[in-house]
C-alpha cells in the first residue's frame, strides 16, 4: 500500500490519506534456512486511523517469500505473499449503524469473521441475518426462509412490500438461493450447515450489506430528511401563532360622521 494513497478505516469507516505519519510497513527475513519458497520473511503493515473519535490500529501480518537487495532499512523486499493474516480488526466486516437491530449486526459480524476458516458457518449466519431483516424490516415471518422470500415477492407484486424493496432487490435474494448448495437447502432448517465455498459465502455478505444500504439506511435517512421538514412546520406553525394581532383600524372621518 503506497504512502498517500487513500484508505479507509475498517473500524469506523473514515477516508483518509496514508502517510509516513500514520502507516508503517517492514519486513523481518526469518532465520530458518531455505523453504520450499525460498527465504521467507514475515512482513507487517500498521496503520493507525487518523480519526480522533478512532485513533484505532490496523494490523496485517503476512508470510512472504524474500530477497536481499541492500540498501537502507531491513535490506529486504517481498516476492510474493505466501499467507496474510489480519489480526486487527479481526472480522472484515464493515461498520452498521445501531438502529439495524443488534441480532442482525451480530450475525452479519460473524459471518465475516469466521468467513476464511469456515465458509459453511459463515453462509448460515448470513442466511439467519437476511431472515432476520425479512422478519423484522419486511414483517414476513413463515415457516422457513423459501416461503418468506416468496411471500415479499408476491407483496411486491400487489404493491404492499416496504418501500426499498425492488425486482432487484427479489431477483438477488433468488439468485443467491440458487448458488450451488445454498440453493438446494435454504427453503430447509436455517440452522442446517451445508457445503459452501468461500466465493459463495462472500455473495450472502455482500447481499447483507447491501441490504443494510437499500433498507435500513435509506428509509432512516428519509425519516430524518420527513422528520426536518415537520419540525420546520412545526416551528413556522408556532411562530404564526404568537404573533400578536394587528389592532383593527380606526374608522376614516367620513365613515365616523
Amino acid at each position: 500500500m503506497a504512502n498517500d494513497a487513500q484508505w479507509t478505516c475498517p473500524f469506523c469507516g473514515y477516508r483518509q490519506i496514508l502517510s509516513a505519519d500514520n502507516m508503517s510497513r517492514y519486513v523481518d527475513p526469518l532465520r530458518i534456512g531455505k523453504t520450499v519458497h525460498g527465504t521467507v520473511g514475515l512482513w507487517h503493515t500498521a496503520i493507525r486511523c487518523v480519526n480522533d473519535d478512532c485513533n484505532l490500529v490496523t494490523l496485517d501480518v503476512s508470510l512472504n517469500a524474500v530477497s536481499y537487495v541492500g540498501g537502507a532499512g531491513t535490506g529486504y523486499k517481498s516476492t510474493g505473499e505466501i499467507v496474510r493474516v489480519r489480526l486487527a480488526p479481526r472480522s472484515s466486516a464493515k461498520p452498521q449503524p445501531e438502529y439495524i437491530p443488534s441480532p442482525i449486526r451480530e450475525d452479519y459480524e460473524e459471518a465475516c469473521l469466521i468467513l476464511a476458516d469456515s465458509p459453511k458457518a459463515s453462509a448460515t449466519l448470513s442466511r439467519r441475518a437476511l431472515q432476520g431483516m425479512l422478519h423484522d424490516f419486511c414483517g414476513i415471518v413463515e415457516k422457513n426462509l423459501f416461503t418468506e422470500i416468496t411471500t415479499l415477492e408476491a407483496r411486491l407484486k400487489d404493491g404492499t412490500a416496504p418501500k426499498g424493496v425492488e425486482e432487484e432487490t427479489i431477483a438477488a435474494i433468488h439468485a443467491i438461493r440458487k448458488i450451488g448448495n445454498i440453493g438446494a437447502h435454504m427453503e430447509s432448517d436455517i440452522n442446517v450447515i451445508v457445503d459452501v465455498d468461500a466465493g459463495e459465502a462472500q455473495a450472502l455478505i455482500d447481499l447483507i450489506e447491501m441490504l443494510f444500504d437499500e433498507w435500513y439506511v435509506a428509509r432512516h435517512t428519509r425519516q430524518e430528511k420527513l422528520a426536518r421538514i415537520l419540525k420546520i412546520d412545526g416551528a413556522k406553525q408556532a411562530a404564526r401563532k404568537s404573533r400578536p394581532e394587528m389592532p383593527a383600524a380606526l374608522p376614516s372621518p367620513e365613515e365616523q360622521n
